[in-house]
């Protein structure tokens, strides 16, 4: 089996920075097609504006990806540009503290719409429409035809009362991925989820400007003893977008350096 993304056509949320931008990237850089997708429009025309303007492989797209309207505008443009879709990468993710005592300032509400009801409407509406394009092209029944992949946390395993919300979002994520792909291995498309922790996300530099010391604790408390770069998630990624993992679903990979098999993490996952 190939671990080869060539021609094929992605679409990855929270594109414009972190670990959707170094998703996006590697994808690009391995011969993908890339639809670079964020709220941010002008940290995304930043770092995409002129190269999604000369129209190769790679476009761009700005909006909140929260509301069914803009989903249905992000495929329609990608379709546009690409005529496909063949991967999505849902690595569009917040982080944030809980106050667990407060309705008001827990963030439930917020996260759960961020990181799991905006990942579960693009699969949703994507899986819809490779469904379509594969009966279009008359695709024989039983081929791949696509490759769904959300991102999801080792905070969905470790129990952190600070961490409420976003474990919370992390385990639906997961649970949500399994049911994804029994409901969809039927037509063709793979769901699986990648859980990481040690890696450096935006919300990981953020806590480290605010911290220095924390970078030797994460280290310290990650049985490989150091912080992994983005890139390192976006090949197994790009593992889990190619024909490599075929008979692969419904799966949860985690990539922490095995910070997740300790018994108990001082630090909260990021």
């Amino acid at each position: 089996m190939s671990f080869s993304v060539t021609g094929k056509t992605a679409i990855v949320t929270g594109a414009a920075s972190g670990i959707g931008l170094a998703i996006a990237r590697h994808l690009l850089d391995k011969g993908a097609n890339v639809m670079f997708a964020d709220v941010d429009e002008a940290r995304l025309d930043s770092e995409v504006g002129e190269e999604a303007r000369a129209e190769g492989p790679v476009r761009m797209f700005a909006g909140d990806l929260t509301e069914k309207l803009t989903i249905s505008n992000l495929l329609s443009a990608t379709f546009d540009a690409f005529d496909r879709v063949d991967i999505l990468v849902n690595a569009s993710r917040k982080m944030a503290v809980s106050d667990i005592l407060s309705p008001d300032s827990d963030g439930v509400e917020d996260l759960w719409r961020q990181n799991v009801l905006t990942a579960l409407r693009m699969s949703q509406f994507t899986a819809k429409r490779m469904i379509q394009h594969a009966e279009r092209s008359e695709v024989e029944a039983g081929t791949i035809i696509g490759s769904i992949i959300n991102l999801s946390s080792t905070a969905a395993q470790v129990t952190r009362p600070e961490l409420l919300a976003y474990s919370i979002a992390a385990a639906a994520s997961e649970q949500m991925t399994r049911s994804l792909a029994l409901g969809l291995a039927a037509k063709g498309i793979r769901v699986n989820a990648v859980a990481f922790g040690s890696v450096m996300s935006a919300s990981l530099q953020a806590a480290l400007k605010d911290s220095p010391d924390f970078r030797d604790h994460i280290a310290e408390t990650t049985p490989l003893h150091r912080i992994a770069a983005p890139a390192e998630l976006a090949e197994t990624v790009q593992f889990l977008a190619s024909d490599a993992s075929g008979f692969i679903t419904g799966q949860v990979i985690t990539v922490d350096g095995g910070r997740s098999l300790l018994d108990a993490i001082p630090a909260p996952a990021h």
